[in-house]
């Protein structure tokens, strides 16, 4: 009886720390996404630097793109931008962004400020959009195929490891050349 009494602690604090273990070993920052192989939900916003334009995501059929979600108020995205716009030189994918929360002003002066590597921004003024992607917080990015199902996304900082080992093989990929 004594032995069953403190047998039945140790093996609950056994597995406790086995779960504890596993937990500890996975990237926060691949947090897995209900929207992964859906369809990317729809939008028609008006361009950041074109109020009088749109951008849907339906303009993508056809192509394999990669969404980035900014924001000029967001530090980890001005981390990240560097990375954004030597990727963009490359052509391996066109980027799009999705300006998210922020002031029309400020997103054009940042960009001017910083570098632009996106065709172009969509304005989420609201967060709608951003709310429907899932969005935990900026910068997160979303690689869609060519049918428009989300196939990839990055929470938090896109870095060149993750655009080496992640991005670029499933751009390939995607794209038939992989």
């Amino acid at each position: 009886m004594l032995r069953a009494r403190f047998l039945i602690p140790l093996v609950v604090f056994a597995v406790m720390v086995v779960f504890l273990g596993v937990g500890l070993n996975l990237d926060p920052r691949e947090v897995p996404s209900p929207l992964i192989d859906k369809p990317a939900p729809a939008f028609e916003l008006p361009q950041l630097e074109a109020a009088d334009k749109t951008f849907s995501q339906k303009d993508m059929l056809g192509k394999v793109w990669m969404l980035n979600v900014w924001a000029s108020w967001c530090v980890s995205c001005r981390e990240e931008h560097p990375h954004l716009v030597a990727f963009a030189r490359t052509g391996a994918v066109p980027i799009y962004g999705l300006n998210y929360k922020d002031e029309r002003a400020a997103g054009i002066a940042w960009l001017a400020r910083f570098g632009n590597p996106y065709q172009l921004s969509a304005y989420d003024h609201q967060g709608q959009v951003g709310i429907d992607y899932g969005v935990y917080g900026v910068p997160e990015t979303y690689l869609i195929d060519k049918a428009g199902v989300i196939r990839y996304k990055r929470i938090g900082i896109v870095t060149p490891e993750v655009i080496r080992d992640k991005i670029l093989p499933l751009v390939k990929e995607l794209n038939g050349n992989g």
